[in-house]
């Protein structure tokens, strides 16, 4: 699936809505509980996330793969986990604040 920043999807089988924030330049299999992320205006089929990929996903969360090459933030939570390539993303942690002396 080609993605750009600013592009809405859903997930197909939970309640997970995600925009993209950064995107890699070549195509990536995003996918939420198991099944291929939908865009906002598709219908989903239903069901469930799949067992391995059901931890959910949280509201305002930054989700990230390891190259910090894609960036995914949830603007609806849900039961499925999300994964790009077959990778599960992580939620980002913040950026330390510098000290200041």
């Amino acid at each position: 699936m080609s993605i750009k920043p600013g592009t809405r999807l859903r997930s197909a089988v939970c309640a997970t809505e995600v925009m993209v924030v950064a995107a890699p330049s070549e195509d990536v299999g995003l996918t939420c509980g198991g099944s291929a992320m939908l865009p906002m205006d598709a219908e989903p089929p239903g069901g469930t996330p799949a067992p391995d990929a059901a931890e959910g996903s949280q509201l305002g969360k930054r989700y990230a793969n390891e190259a910090g090459t894609l960036e995914l933030l949830c603007t609806k939570p849900g039961e499925g986990s999300l994964a790009a390539g077959g990778q599960t993303l992580a939620v980002k942690g913040a950026k330390p604040l510098p000290a200041s002396d």
